[in-house]
């Protein structure tokens, strides 16, 4: 947990990360759906937005509850819910991350080894505990990030099909 520093930081840069790779996308890309079953970059981005709260639930939670029991979080997978994300607008949707990152921070700076350590139960994982949540969300960030960038740039005979 040496790098919870690092984690934090990087935490807080993700924001204008994304926020300046929206900003080089042409707008006509944005919601160009590059096969079956992909994502547009506007839904990845709508995503991530979308998560925050969530995501600063679970964090509450581990600092309220002695050792939370999680549900999976699972977008298109039920019944009532699309396959898709819906599509916000760009600048809401970057002011939404934005926001709920800072909430997200806010909660987490100066805790103690002890509360990074504290474990919950989570069925999709092995082990889940506050430290593993946190690293998650930058996976999670920039796993999309990525995503966006390749389904930008990528031609099709190289896009990762997932």
């Amino acid at each position: 947990m040496r790098d919870i520093p690092d984690l934090l930081d990087s935490l807080s840069r993700t924001p204008n990360i994304l926020a300046e790779l929206v900003d080089t996308i042409p707008q006509q890309k944005l919601d160009l759906r590059r096969g079956e079953g992909f994502w547009t970059i506007a839904e990845h981005v709508s995503h991530l937005a979308e998560v925050q709260p969530m995501l600063l639930q679970r964090i509450g939670r581990f600092l309220k509850e002695e050792h939370p029991e999680f549900i999976p979080y699972l977008p298109g997978k039920g019944e009532e819910e699309p396959d898709t994300p819906a599509r916000l607008e760009m600048a809401s949707a970057l002011e939404q991350f934005t926001t709920c990152r800072l909430r997200q921070l806010e909660l987490l700076k100066g805790l103690d080894q002890g509360t990074w350590r504290r474990t919950g139960t989570h069925p999709e994982y092995d082990a889940y505990s506050l430290y593993i949540l946190v690293r998650h969300i930058l996976m999670h960030d920039h796993w999309h990030m990525y995503r966006i960038e390749e389904l930008w740039l990528t031609k099709d005979a190289y896009l990762t099909r997932l």
